[in-house]
């Protein structure tokens, strides 16, 4: 016996909600990136152009950033400007990644 419009819409309210979508992207997938941009920036070659080491080192912020909001980690890397101080941001908040047990 075929369901009216009705009974189906009954049907689909009782279901369960759908499940959580997880609001950031696999932390595995971010280690991955983390660890592949931190080695080139590793390994530019003498004479490399600023273009790319800037674009490097954005991206990696940009993937440190994504970390600490997977891990819940606070970061000041979006507001500090570029010089000693982010830095040193980014050598801190390396660590309190670490220390969370991911590997860069």
């Amino acid at each position: 016996m075929p369901f009216s419009l009705m009974e189906a819409l009954r049907r689909l309210r009782f279901q369960s909600p759908p499940a959580r979508v997880s609001p950031h992207r696999p932390i595995e997938r971010i280690a991955a990136d983390l660890r592949r941009v931190r080695r080139t920036r590793a390994c530019f070659e003498p004479g490399a152009s600023a273009v790319k080491k800037i674009a490097a080192r954005q991206a990696y912020d940009a993937l440190l950033v994504q970390a600490c909001k997977a891990l819940d980690v606070d970061h000041r890397l979006r507001v500090l400007p570029e010089g000693m101080d982010r830095e040193i941001e980014r050598i801190r908040v390396e660590e309190r990644l670490r220390d969370l047990g991911l590997s860069l």
